[in-house]
């Protein structure tokens, strides 16, 4: 006896998520309503392809001995090395590189898509999620960054966030540059530990000052018994870092002072405070400054490319998790300058400044604060299949496309089964409405329609038999030549249904 064959086992990828038909109409909402506020501020859209150059992403990527370490790479025909991206900043910056004689400046572009990151998942860390960018490449001065700190604070509220409930908080890396010339990490040859100081101070809302403290240290061990390599600073270099970021962006003035007490003597480091200044005055000019925007010397972003001003968007409302637990959901998005980015590919100053909403986090955030409700999405009319001769399933396809002439969404059952099996798929879909015409039907000329909503809520609340004969008929017979008006009555009335509830 032959041995059957083993079954292909199937499974998902770590780090990977299945979307379902929710998931994806809440995402098409929200970011619909992202791309109104990038359109009212000027910005285009454009697209760039998943996959470049390695080389071409990057510095902030690691040496070109690992291509692998933290991004998903391989060699194409000609062994060059290609990467799925990282973020959809550096490939935008290849762009304007590559078509910078023809682009107008400043380049004020968005968009959308995933990225990739080959990193060690965990609760909330994919390896694929969406990005949502805006940028302005060809504007030096730090009206542009004031300019996204405020549409920022615009998109959180047009997607639902209501004041009070996030903050933009908005910092300068040259002022973290200033405070780590004074600790003695000035010069190239200390690159390396920044990036290192920056990415701990970067996880201050995640594990508090005490882990950045050990995070700037000898390094850090998690609860999941991983070990993060510090970055070797001593105790009095550490506390001059901590206490830079323990300044409050509430008081501008007073977080202006501390900052440039923490700078002394750094010239970039008073340049930055000094260009957060500047934004504070234009924030306060414009009426953003009612605590919408906030400086803060806390906020950091990790990535290496960031030049001068960056920010971030945080949500403070305590909003349920997956698992209903309260939480707060923290940074949704950031971005900031990166003047060096479309200058590695021209040898020439390139200033650029823009931000980068994580779609998946603020969509989780906005479903479970009840803001991305896609309930009123009408599953399709199924005109159920009662004979399967060449001519029954041309008419039953005639109601279908009639049904669908008129806007309503309608589907030819393509299932074997029989009828009752074909109900059940239509409740198991959600459909409001089903059409039966069998051979009695049909040589009368006539339509079964069955109201499937009322006929669930008649089953499950109905017992006395008045009020059954009272209630709304869960199914009618019609002329065939009525079909579509009676199916527009019952959905209407299923709609005035649901506005009443």
């Amino acid at each position: 006896m032959a041995e059957r064959p083993e079954k292909m086992k199937a499974r998902l990828p770590r780090g990977f998520v299945d979307r379902s038909p929710d998931d994806i109409r809440a995402v098409d909402r929200m970011v619909g309503k992202i791309r109104e506020v990038y359109e009212l501020y000027g910005f285009e859209p454009a697209d760039q392809p998943l996959i470049e150059y390695t080389d071409a992403l990057g510095k902030f990527l690691p040496d070109q001995d690992r291509p692998n370490e933290g991004v998903f790479s391989f060699q194409d025909d000609d062994e060059q090395w290609l990467s799925l991206r990282y973020d959809l900043t550096a490939p935008m910056a290849r762009f304007v590189a590559e078509n910078f004689e023809k682009l107008p400046k400043p380049f004020r572009s968005y968009r959308s898509g995933w990225v990739f990151r080959n990193e060690k998942p965990g609760p909330g860390r994919f390896r694929q999620f969406m990005q949502f960018d805006a940028d302005t490449v060809g504007t030096p001065g730090v009206a542009a960054d004031a300019e996204m700190a405020m549409m920022m604070a615009d998109v959180m509220e047009a997607v639902g966030i209501a004041r009070g409930d996030y903050v933009i908080r908005v910092n300068n890396r040259k002022v973290l540059d200033g405070v780590l010339e004074a600790i003695g990490l000035g010069g190239d040859d200390n690159a390396g530990r920044r990036l290192t100081v920056l990415r701990a101070v970067d996880k201050l809302d995640k594990v508090g000052p005490e882990g950045v403290r050990d995070l700037l240290g000898k390094g850090r061990l998690d609860e999941s018994g991983d070990f993060t390599k510090g970055a070797g600073l001593d105790a009095a270099q550490a506390d001059r870092v901590l206490l830079l970021t323990s300044s409050t962006g509430d008081d501008l003035a007073g977080a202006l002072a501390a900052m440039r007490g923490a700078v002394a003597g750094s010239a970039r480091g008073e340049e930055g405070v000094q260009e957060l200044a500047d934004i504070g005055a234009m924030v306060a000019a414009a009426g953003y400054d009612d605590g919408r925007i906030k400086i803060d010397p806390s906020v950091v972003r990790g990535l290496e490319y960031y030049t001068g001003p960056v920010y971030e968007a945080e949500l403070l409302a305590e909003i349920p998790n997956d698992e209903g637990k309260i939480v707060r959901f923290g940074s949704v998005g950031g971005g900031g300058r990166y003047d060096g980015l479309v200058s590695r590919f021209r040898g020439e100053p390139v200033p650029a400044t823009g931000f980068s909403i994580g779609v998946s986090r603020l969509m989780t955030a906005l479903k479970n604060l009840g803001k991305l409700d896609t309930s009123d999405v009408i599953q399709p009319v199924v005109v159920l299949v009662m004979d399967k001769d060449t001519e029954s399933l041309g008419r039953y396809q005639k109601m279908v496309s009639d049904l669908r002439r008129a806007g309503i969404r309608a589907e030819m059952y393509l299932g074997g089964a029989g009828m009752k099996a074909q109900l059940k798929y239509a409740d198991r879909r959600g459909c409001p409405v089903a059409v039966i015409q069998g051979g009695d039907e049909r040589e009368k000329g006539e339509v079964q329609i069955k109201d499937l909503i009322e006929g669930a809520r008649m089953s499950a609340e109905i017992s006395d038999n008045a009020e059954w004969r009272a209630a709304r008929p869960a199914q009618v017979t019609v002329p065939e030549t009525d079909l579509v008006a009676e199916v527009k009555k019952i959905l209407d009335a299923q709609a005035a249904d649901r506005a009443g509830q």
